[in-house]
């Protein structure tokens, strides 16, 4: 029996806790409402052992760490998304919030926090204040990172840059292989999910194909991202599972071992017990 880990979800946003109605929240209502426990019963039914759900505001981060609570085998990161970053930088009582729930033990990173040019919801200047805020907090509690980066990764590199000893994961990694140089130069992993199975771009899976073993983690983005076969229908954590064996036959490697491997990477970047 294979286990599989799912280092970036957003199940958490379907349980009765969450009460706004955010895109994420929309994608769980039109796929029929189904709860956290029933996506966490078919992860496991697929060999999905292990999930990091992964908050984006300061409240859905609370709601994070109060479901992981009550699971064994889920985890939390906590994190302020480059698209939300306007909502934060004149709020020092949000932050000061935000800032308690490091201590938690079922935190084991900050993030998704990072840069987006992309869709530019936030201006540059706030998501680069967030961004360095988020690095200082995980640097003071010794916490992984989870980083988004769109469209910015020479703005991102700068900000990184300026501090050490930051350890974590490029979530959704869909770009090329001179981006991956300097992911790996840096010492941080890749995360790659169902993408990987529709894209059409050569570069990204040549990059994914050049992903060192040892760098190397699985995640969904749940609920977005479903992988082909599935596209249309709502992304769950079992989906690791379709990505993980598109991965090893693309990279010529076995399920059991990418599954190993990929497993073992995620309890050593994010401290996973």
């Amino acid at each position: 029996m294979i286990s599989l880990t799912d280092t970036h979800c957003h199940i958490h946003e379907a349980s009765e806790l969450l009460q706004l109605n955010t895109e994420t929240k929309k994608r769980y209502i039109k796929a029929g409402s189904p709860t956290p426990e029933e996506m966490l019963d078919r992860a496991r039914e697929a060999g999905v052992e292990r999930l990091l759900v992964v908050g984006t505001t300061v409240e859905d981060s609370e709601i994070a760490v109060a479901f992981a609570a009550k699971h064994d085998n889920v985890w939390v990161s906590i994190g302020i998304h480059p698209h939300e970053a306007k909502m934060y930088k004149d709020r020092p009582d949000m932050l000061a919030r935000f800032k308690t729930l490091a201590d938690h033990p079922k935190v084991l990173a900050v993030g998704e926090c990072g840069l987006d040019y992309y869709y530019g919801h936030s201006p540059k200047e706030d998501q680069a204040q967030m961004l360095r805020f988020q690095i200082e907090l995980a640097l003071k509690h010794d916490l992984a990172m989870v980083f988004h980066v769109r469209d910015a990764f020479d703005d991102f590199w700068s900000i990184f840059d300026e501090y050490k000893g930051v350890r974590g994961i490029i979530h959704s990694f869909s770009s090329d292989t001179k981006s991956l140089k300097n992911i790996l130069k840096r010492g941080l992993y890749v995360g790659l999910n169902g993408i990987m199975t529709f894209t059409k771009d050569e570069r990204q899976l040549d990059a994914a194909k050049a992903v060192p073993l040892d760098k190397l983690v699985l995640e969904t983005d749940a609920p977005f991202l479903t992988p082909r076969p599935f596209r249309g229908s709502m992304c769950e954590p079992k989906h690791v599972r379709i990505t993980a064996e598109f991965l090893a036959q693309l990279r010529g490697e076995s399920l059991e071992t990418l599954a190993a491997r990929t497993t073992s990477n995620a309890q050593k970047v994010l401290g996973m017990r």
